[in-house]
């Protein structure tokens, strides 16, 4: 399959699981609370159990991961990796800020990725070599190439043992333009869409980072976990800019080598 059939894949899926979760946007759902003390809800199962439902219709062969529900065909070729709801903490207080993330993967080679953000009107997506397109225009990230001037987005600054990165992270911030939390997977969109330079997080799962990854490299961004790696999988994500790649790398950097 060609990258651009992979590309309207990925936004047909991500739109039509998104229209799903948006039936309970604002609704007071309950909210459960998982093994990981992350929380879930109705909105979330029903979302993603829709866009299984689509997957096996249409790529009965390929693998998936999904958020809440695991995997099923771990042993094949191509995998598409789903968070039905990325941002449910925003999601069950009304704050729109969430979306519906899909990847398509071989191995760890992200193929395409589509984030539909509903509850505020805007879809992106992109597939390798296809370019990255927003509402069905040509994104890109910004030309700001001073941290001064640049707007930096963070989805939880607190950095729970791992006081380093926090330093790291406070010094860094203390230079930018702006600083802004609520991140999550709309940080990616301000991002790649130019409206924002600098987005951090210190701790991603495969279904957080996948989608975002060609949405910010086909943008022209750079998307590294934070030991410098071009990867979704390294389990946390510095993703900028061109112009101001390697001087936020080189103030976050972790040298350890270590995701714990």
């Amino acid at each position: 399959m060609t990258p651009s059939l992979l590309l309207q894949a990925a936004e047909e899926l991500a739109r039509r699981a998104a229209g799903v979760a948006m039936r309970w946007y604002g609704a007071g759902v309950a909210v459960d609370t998982k093994g990981d003390g992350s929380p879930v809800t109705i909105a979330d199962r029903e979302a993603e159990q829709a866009a299984r439902a689509w997957l096996a219709q249409r790529f009965p062969a390929d693998g998936v991961m999904g958020e809440e529900f695991g995997v099923v065909r771990p042993e094949a070729a191509r995998r598409w990796i789903i968070d039905p709801i990325d941002g449910t903490k925003a999601f069950v207080r009304g704050v729109p800020l969430w979306g519906t993330l899909v990847a398509c993967c071989e191995g760890e080679t992200v193929l395409a990725g589509a984030v539909c953000y509903p509850a505020v009107q805007e879809t992106l997506v992109a597939a390798v070599g296809e370019g990255c397109w927003w509402n069905g225009s040509r994104a890109r990230v910004s030309a700001v190439d001073a941290l001064g001037a640049a707007t930096a987005c963070i989805t939880d600054e607190r950095f729970p043992g791992r006081p380093h990165r926090a330093a790291q992270w406070r010094a860094l911030a203390a230079d930018c333009g702006v600083v802004r939390t609520w991140g999550d997977c709309y940080g990616y969109l301000l991002l790649a869409t130019g409206r924002a330079e600098i987005m951090v997080d210190d701790r991603m799962n495969p279904w957080d980072a996948a989608a975002v990854l060609p949405l910010v490299t086909e943008a022209g961004g750079a998307f590294t976990d934070w030991r410098g790696r071009t990867t979704a999988f390294g389990g946390d994500v510095i993703a900028t800019n061109a112009a101001l790649a390697a001087p936020v790398r080189t103030r976050l950097h972790d040298k350890s080598g270590s995701t714990a």
